[in-house]
């Protein structure tokens, strides 16, 4: 299964769905839970562990600069870094796999096709009243 990122899972939610995220979210606040509620909330935990991916990252480069030197004390923050990066990935890696897979299991509904109803009769015909004559 690819790595889908964040951005990747949006897409499929809306292909599924017909709309934009931003309109599907509105749309499942005005709604009971249910399954788009359910990818929504997945999504979000998706992108937020992206974002922790990120932030974890860039402050483990920073931390790591070649001029910098590595003391005892930041050991300490390096390594709770790598662990705190390595659990942001485990969290993207799950939820990725895991709204990947809800997704493969829906199919977008066709529209109904539009209903014919049949034509309303038209009233009868009155026959025309004699004309009176005065």
């Amino acid at each position: 299964m690819p790595d889908l990122t964040s951005t990747d899972i949006a897409g499929r939610i809306e292909d599924l769905y017909g709309a934009s995220l931003a309109d599907l979210e509105v749309h499942a606040q005005e709604q009971p839970p249910g399954m788009l509620s359910a990818l929504l909330g997945m999504h979000d935990a998706l992108a937020l562990a992206e974002r922790s991916i990120d932030f974890h990252r860039d402050h483990l480069t920073r931390a790591l600069d070649p001029e910098r030197q590595i003391g005892p004390q930041e050991v300490s923050h390096l390594l709770d870094g790598t662990r705190r990066l390595a659990e942001a990935v485990a969290v993207r890696e799950a939820q990725a796999t895991s709204v990947s897979a809800v997704l493969q299991s829906l199919a977008r509904v066709p529209a109904p096709p539009p209903t014919s109803s049949p034509p309303v009769p038209a009233p009868p015909l009155v026959p025309p009243s004699p004309a009176r004559s005065r």
